[in-house]
Order: C-alpha cells, then sequence, then structure tokens
C-alpha cells in the first residue's frame, strides 16, 4: 500500500524542504536507518530494550464494560499506557537514541507539546549517559508542569519557547534551528511521523511494533481480525503504529481521530486532515491548516499533544487514497471521553487517548443503526497522569455547565 513516487513520498506527500546545511545530516541519517532495517544484532538491541526496560509486549485489554455501555461495540484497548515512562513515545526515543550512538553523536534535541515525547526522550538520553535538551511551548510548560519536572529529573535541560502560540509548532520551529545549527554532534529526535524524510518512514517502523502486537494479540482472542482500528491523530505516530500493519487487510477499516477543539467551525481546533489543505512545513509536504496569505493557523486542543496544524504525510496520503478516514472529536466530547474510560474501566487515559474513547460513542451509534457489532481495536497511546490537574478544574466547569443547562 505504501506508494513512494520517489524516496521519501508516500504518493505527493513528504519529501525533505529543509535548508541545504541540514541535508548532510539528513543523508547520513538515512544511510544509517537503511542499514539497520537489515541488521539483527539492531534489532535485538533494541528488542531486549522493549522487552526488559520498557516492558513489552503491551497487553491487549478486552473492554468489557465499556461495550456493555456502548451496546454494538466489542473493544479491545491496546494498552500503550503501560510502557515504561507512560506512553508510546518510548519505542521510537529508544530506537532513535540508539541509532545516534551509531552516528556517533553526543547530544539529544528534541521537541515535546503534551510532555510525554520529551520525558520518553530524556529517559532514552539519560540511559545512555547524553546529553539532553527538549523545547517546549511555554503555554505547554504551564499546562504539563509534572513532564516538565520528569524532564529535570532526568537531566535534561528543557527550554521554553515563548515565540508564535507558544506551543508544539513554535517548539518544532526552534528544535530545528537548533539542529542546523549542531547537526556535528546532535541529534534530534523527532516526535511524531512528521519532519523530512527519512523521519516519516522511520518512525512508521519504529511504532508498527503496536500493531504488530495488536495484530498477534488480537487473532489469539479472537480468532480474527478487527473490523476497526482506531487511535487518535495529532502528528500521527501511535496511529500509523496502529495502522500500519493493517493497511493491507482491506475488511479492517483505519480511523483516526483529530482535535476539534472548541469545534470546526470557530477555527480553534486542530483538525489538519478535516479542515486544512496541503502545504509545507517542518520539512515535508501535509495537510496544514493556513490562511489566504500562507500563514499558519495556530492549532487548538485541550490535549497538548494534539494542537499540531499539521498532520504526518503518511496520513496526508492515506487519507486522500481513501483507505483511513478521519474524524474530529471536540474538547468537551474528549473530556467526557475521559471520564467515561476512568469510570467503566479503572484508566485514566491521556487527554489525547480520550479523543478516540470518545469516538467510539459515534461508531456505536453508527453501527447500532446498520444493525451490526463491531470488533474495535483502539490504542490507549498514553495514560492521564500528566492531564489529571487540568481536567480537573474543566470537568467541575463542565459538570456546571451541564447542571445549568
Amino acid at each position: 500500500m505504501e506508494k513512494i513516487a520517489d524516496k521519501g513520498r508516500f504518493g505527493t506527500f513528504g519529501g525533505r524542504y529543509v535548508p541545504e546545511t541540514l541535508m548532510p545530516a539528513l543523508e547520513e541519517l538515512d544511510a544509517a536507518y537503511e542499514e539497520v532495517r537489515e541488521d539483527p544484532v539492531f534489532h535485538e538491541e533494541l528488542g531486549e530494550f522493549l522487552e526488559k526496560y520498557v516492558g513489552r509486549p503491551t497487553p491487549l485489554y478486552h473492554a468489557a464494560r465499556l461495550s456493555e455501555d456502548l451496546g454494538s461495540l466489542n473493544i479491545y484497548l491496546k494498552r500503550e499506557d503501560l510502557c515504561h515512562t507512560g506512553a508510546h513515545k518510548i519505542n521510537n526515543t529508544l530506537a532513535q537514541v540508539l541509532l545516534a550512538k551509531r552516528l556517533g553523536k553526543t547530544r539529544i534535541i528534541a521537541e515535546t507539546g503534551a510532555g510525554q515525547h520529551g520525558v520518553a526522550t530524556a529517559t532514552a538520553a539519560a540511559l545512555f549517559g547524553l546529553e539532553c535538551d527538549v523545547y517546549m511551548g511555554e503555554e505547554d510548560v504551564d499546562r504539563q508542569a509534572l513532564n516538565v519536572f520528569r524532564m529535570h529529573l532526568l537531566g535534561a535541560r528543557v527550554i521554553p519557547v515563548t515565540s508564535g502560540s507558544c506551543t508544539l509548532k513554535d517548539a518544532t520551529n526552534e528544535t530545528l534551528r537548533d539542529w542546523t545549527a549542531s547537526v556535528r554532534t546532535t541529534h534530534y529526535i523527532i516526535g511524531s511521523v512528521v519532519g523530512p524524510n527519512p523521519f516519516p518512514r522511520m518512525i512508521r517502523d519504529f511504532q508498527s511494533i503496536i500493531g504488530r502486537e495488536a495484530r498477534g494479540q488480537i487473532l489469539e482472542a479472537e480468532g480474527r481480525l478487527p473490523d476497526a482500528c482506531v487511535a487518535c491523530v495529532g502528528g500521527g505516530s501511535n496511529a500509523i503504529g496502529l495502522f500500519h500493519p493493517f493497511v493491507d487487510d482491506a475488511g479492517v477499516e483505519l480511523i483516526g481521530v483529530e482535535a476539534a477543539g472548541r469545534g470546526i467551525e470557530t477555527g480553534e481546533h486542530g483538525a489538519s486532515l478535516n479542515a486544512g489543505r496541503v502545504g509545507v512545513l517542518h520539512g515535508c509536504q501535509m495537510h496544514l491548516l493556513y490562511d489566504d496569505d500562507g500563514q499558519i493557523i495556530p492549532a487548538h486542543s485541550v490535549s497538548a499533544g494534539l494542537d499540531y496544524p499539521g498532520v504526518g504525510p503518511e496520513h496526508s496520503y492515506l487519507k486522500d487514497s481513501g483507505r483511513a478516514r478521519y474524524y474530529a472529536i471536540g474538547d468537551t466530547d474528549a473530556l467526557r471521553g475521559f471520564k467515561r474510560l476512568s469510570l467503566l474501566e479503572g484508566i485514566i487515559p491521556a487527554l489525547e487517548s480520550a479523543h478516540a474513547i470518545a469516538f467510539l460513542g459515534v461508531l456505536a451509534e453508527e453501527v447500532r443503526q446498520a444493525g451490526e457489532t463491531k470488533t474495535v481495536l483502539v490504542c490507549l497511546s498514553g495514560r492521564g497522569d500528566k492531564d489529571v490537574q487540568q481536567a480537573e478544574g474543566l470537568l467541575r466547569e463542565l459538570s456546571d455547565e451541564e447542571a445549568e443547562g
């Protein structure tokens, strides 16, 4: 299914739109990645860390009470929230640090929004004794204070970014500027399936362990493949990690869930696939939020990890090819999903993952109206520890509004 018109492209999406100074570093990284893809020694070392340090394979959990509550869905959760550091991000950061060591790099840099990628990067850097700097939008520093402390504790320097909207896009801009000036000693660990080639392919491959494990687990549990795979989408690494091993299975629907924020009609959202258009940002061509003057429209989501104005180029290709569909869930419904999973299953999800949980109500109604039942595999990309303080106030406000209404 992966159609690459030329190297590093998914159909017309992807590519490598960067300053000339970064081209040697990208060529070096590309060559190193092509080498390790076929290297059993690399995969054996990575596999051992994933098993003994990260805690893989993560369980596939049958959400019986949530399934019963929704009525027409048989729901399984792929528990990436149980990974060391609390999210799927560690799958990618460990692999990239091992690759950086092969390249002789002594310093790691990263961008982060919700902080989970920053924590995972700081964790991997600490494990191997590498210097680590993490760029984070000032707004996200405030709303993700717990993860900022964790990064500091792990030895990373967290650099607040005060430009633009002070969120993930601006943190990424600053990290790219740093890398341009420090490529000899520094490796940039991008946190999602975005950026110039080879990052989208490489990160997709590192995260595909999610779908490979889930595929075997659902076959063991149900004796067949799921009817649908569902995951939240910001940049889209947890979703592409789940989707990729199922792309060639025509009977498995792939559904990504974006952030509708305060509503698509308000312009305050992160739904680049539902409401964006094709453009170039951070080194690749993708669906993107920008105005008629070509200026990037700041994204908004209650979840810091979904307020990115673009999306991975492979998701853009999957959408335009019709292989996947993408739905947008607003802040209020995401908060309800956050609460629903907590109450029914005793699992507090990340606000990012709560968007996927909230979408299950929409899917259940679709299935019910068709007179069917479906087995659904959902990527629970992270746990909600980082979000509970923010969610407490927001849920209180929501409860007051509903009482008044």
